[in-house]
């Protein structure tokens, strides 16, 4: 460890008036140099020093523009790393508190999907037959799988349109991690329910026979969002019992049945554009993350609109809350002293293959 690195012990005590002093006097310190970026599921006393704010795949590419040196970011260690493959050289991608994961990404390892691909090679000839597709919400080395197999990454917004580009390629797809939006997705795109199978890699041959495997159009990983998962079809129902006229806005994650009940499915962008934009006096009840929807519900409020979280449990995203403001105070006052903290850099050989997927997609959406 340098002699200058200040430990995340001498912060943890702190209380969050005093980081948000020590945060605010080292960005002052340090200028255009740093730029920190936001997510929006991030809890409100980090997200409030965000100097952009956003999706993870907006946030990224808007940091690789800027002439910051360092890029902190406050979110999860899979969006870091799609910060550093984005990057340009000169540029250094931060993440506050390492311990910041995302469950659904850990729900598909790189070993698993390529057993699942070997698996497959039973059947039929994968490199042939599926164009494999992960959802940004991955890990780098999962990326550079598809990379390297003629893949492709999708987020929650551009799904349709990668899954269009994909079937153009070939006649089935591998989509990991999440079930969830794999299954909406391509339900909209005119695909049964019986054309896409789920694949559970803790079984043999997915718990698949060879038949449905030969039969499906989408070979779905058995993942899932555990934030998008607390929602349920009776919460709408008894919702709309007491308020008929609401409008429910739900994110691809939540369930099919969920998204089936909801007039409205999309991203976290689509989520606030279309509560911001709507008329004014509407109600609303939304299916995504406590800290977004909280957000709005205060944003839209001065226009009438009433925005309801669909669950009557509480639940945001645990991972997300890891990064404080005392993790954050902490990188922050190390950069200032010139000692970086948490740098996260993917492996040469798996960001060249990421940024390969990345940039189809790009290409395709």
């Amino acid at each position: 460890m340098n002699d200058k690195t200040l430990s995340i012990q001498d912060y943890a005590l702190l209380d969050d008036a005093e980081c948000e002093a020590r945060i605010e006097a080292a960005k002052q310190k340090l200028g255009k140099r740093v730029v920190i970026l936001g997510h929006h599921y991030q809890r409100d006393e980090v997200f409030r020093h965000a100097d952009l704010t956003g999706d993870s795949l907006k946030l990224s590419r808007e940091a690789s523009h800027s002439e910051a040196e360092y890029i902190v970011f406050c979110g999860v260690h899979f969006m870091a790393e799609v910060a550093d493959i984005l990057s340009r050289p000169e540029q250094v991608a931060i993440l506050p508190d390492l311990a910041a994961g995302c469950s659904m990404a850990d729900m598909a390892s790189l070993p698993a999907v390529e057993r699942c691909w070997k698996e497959l090679a039973d059947v039929l000839n994968p490199d042939e037959s599926i164009t494999p597709v992960t959802y940004i919400n991955s890990a780098a080395d999962l990326k550079s799988f598809c990379g390297r197999h003629g893949g492709i990454v999708c987020t929650s917004s551009n799904a349709g349109k990668i899954l269009d580009w994909a079937f153009a390629q070939r006649e089935k797809v591998l989509f990991f991690p999440d079930q969830h939006l794999g299954r909406n997705t391509g339900y909209r795109k005119d695909i049964s329910l019986e054309e896409m199978v789920l694949w559970d890699p803790a079984l043999p041959l997915g718990g698949l026979t060879p038949e449905q495997i030969r039969r499906a159009k989408i070979i779905l990983w058995k993942g899932f969002c555990s934030v998008h998962q607390v929602f349920q079809p009776v919460h709408i129902d008894n919702f709309l019992a007491k308020h008929p006229d609401t409008r429910v806005i739900s994110h691809p994650e939540c369930s099919f049945e969920v998204c089936e009940k909801s007039q409205y499915v999309g991203s976290t962008e689509y989520i606030l554009k279309t509560v911001r934009e709507a008329p004014a006096g509407t109600r609303w009840l939304v299916g995504t993350e406590l800290n977004m929807v909280n957000r709005l519900a205060a944003e839209v409020k001065p226009q009438g609109k009433e925005v309801h979280f669909m669950s009557p449990t509480v639940c945001m995203c645990s991972t997300m809350f890891r990064t404080d403001p005392q993790h954050l105070a902490w990188v922050l006052e190390n950069l200032a002293q010139g000692v970086v903290v948490n740098r996260i850099r993917v492996p040469d050989e798996d960001a060249k293959l990421a940024k390969l997927a990345l940039e189809r997609m790009l290409q395709v959406a």
